[in-house]
């Protein structure tokens, strides 16, 4: 089996630039398609998880192979979404560091058109792209793509629902004397008839690190709610891992912004991802992720679809997925590159019967994780209580007189006695806004 890039057939300009970047051994799905790329002939499919290097397995193969002399555009890389389609630019970028003659292009939607259009002007041998732009650049004349050699569809099992027309308009038009290079995590219906519409008849499978989801660091649990308690134990569950990176995913728009609007309120460090945003918004807000100065990612399933960041030790299903492929796509996010990680779901008791379902499609195993008792929910309302009080900005529109009588009368408190008395306080308000709430249910007819 190859242990160096340079077994693969990867020559030394880019193996300086993965060496620069600390990427020293390549991954199982790296070693068995790319020397198939670099030495073969025929279309290629590749199956194989998130996380597992599916960028440099086209990546690296593609900047060897683009003739630097031709100043047409070679090859098209297609995203189902701008975040994974900016992360792929940047990687090409990355890898071809040592390769400055090859140009690569990006375009997606969301930014305006007209400074791509003149940025594709210039000599671009790679173009990345999301289908619907790329579609509106084809129909304005502002790419030629009669000299297109390759055409990769990357995370094409997302394509192929959500995006089949642009791509079939895409594909309808290109030359018929290229190699398609298909990459998917799951094989579902629509990608087989791609495959058989678009692909030539002597396709070469690849299938790596496909044994199962449960293989690859993922620890897969389900915790079982009444619906007025689930927030409550969410938060509970954030709060156990605070200082840790994950997204929590939802079905629809409308419950990603309820939950990210509570947990701001409660204070966790958190924004909000779906396709209703602004692609400025989602821009910023996947830049404040990336970076850190947000720890938790509300999201909708296609629009945490390309997040690659490392660290991020949970995913939280707040929605069940509808589809096995889905929880393959939500729970690949964490576990990435070897690391481990835990993709959580919380459950109302009718859906319990669907994780055996979940189990045998995917061949997982999932535990059942301990539901917060009565008690660590209260103590934990009571924590997070204290620490809106703790990051609550100083009301500057108070008068010094008001402070000044405030200050009075605690005056004689020492810290532990305000913290014990302000507590007190809390404690009886809370039991009390309790015992209204049970007062003012409606009583069932008997």
């Amino acid at each position: 089996m190859p242990t160096h890039f340079s077994d693969l057939g990867i020559n030394a300009q880019i193996q300086q630039s993965l060496s620069e970047l600390n990427i020293t051994e390549p991954t199982d799905i790296q070693r068995k398609t790319i020397p198939i790329i670099l030495n073969q002939t025929e279309d290629v499919v590749a199956l194989a998880k998130t996380g597992t290097g599916k960028t440099a397995t086209f990546g690296l193969p593609l900047l060897q192979l683009i003739d630097v002399e031709d100043a047409s555009v070679q090859a098209v890389i297609l995203a189902p979404t701008r975040e994974l389609g900016q992360q792929i630019h940047s990687n090409l970028v990355d890898y071809s560091t040592h390769s400055a003659a090859i140009s690569i292009q990006a375009t997606f939607g969301g930014n305006p058109i007209k400074p791509q259009v003149e940025s594709l002007k210039q000599t671009t041998h790679i173009i990345i792209a999301t289908p619907g732009r790329l579609v509106d650049l084809i129909e304005r004349g502002a790419v030629d793509l009669k000299s297109i050699k390759y055409l990769v569809l990357d995370e094409a099992d997302e394509m192929v629902s959500a995006l089949k027309t642009d791509l079939d308009l895409i594909i309808k038009g290109l030359p018929k004397k290229r190699r398609t290079l298909l990459f998917t995590a799951t094989m579902p219906g629509a990608i087989k008839q791609l495959i058989q519409n678009y692909m030539s008849k002597h396709v070469v499978q690849v299938d790596a690190d496909m044994e199962t989801v449960g293989h690859q660091g993922i620890e897969h649990q389900y915790v079982v709610v009444e619906p007025i308690e689930k927030l409550e134990v969410l938060l509970h569950f954030l709060n156990s891992r605070e200082g840790e990176r994950g997204i929590i995913f939802c079905k629809t728009k409308a419950a990603v912004n309820k939950l990210a609007k509570n947990l701001a309120i409660n204070k966790f460090s958190s924004g909000a991802l779906h396709g209703s945003l602004s692609q400025g918004i989602r821009d910023r807000i996947m830049g404040q992720f990336r970076e850190g100065h947000i720890s938790i990612l509300v999201a909708t399933d296609l629009a945490a679809r390309g997040i690659d960041v490392k660290d991020l030790s949970y995913v939280v299903n707040y929605h069940l997925p509808d589809t096995y492929d889905a929880y393959v796509h939500r729970s690949g996010r964490t576990a990435r590159a070897g690391a481990k990680g835990l993709s959580l779901t919380i459950l109302q008791q009718e859906e319990v019967v669907d994780i055996a379902d979940f189990e045998d499609e995917l061949g997982i195993v999932f535990k059942e994780y301990k539901k917060a008792d009565a008690k660590s929910i209260e103590e934990n309302n009571t924590l997070l209580w204290a620490k809106k009080i703790f990051k609550t900005k100083p009301n500057r529109e108070v008068s010094e007189e008001l402070k000044g009588k405030i200050k009075t009368i605690f005056h004689h408190l020492t810290k532990e006695e305000l913290v014990d008395k302000i507590l007190a306080n809390y404690l009886v308000e809370t039991q009390s806004s309790l015992a209204k709430s049970e007062t003012s249910k409606p009583k069932k007819k008997k």
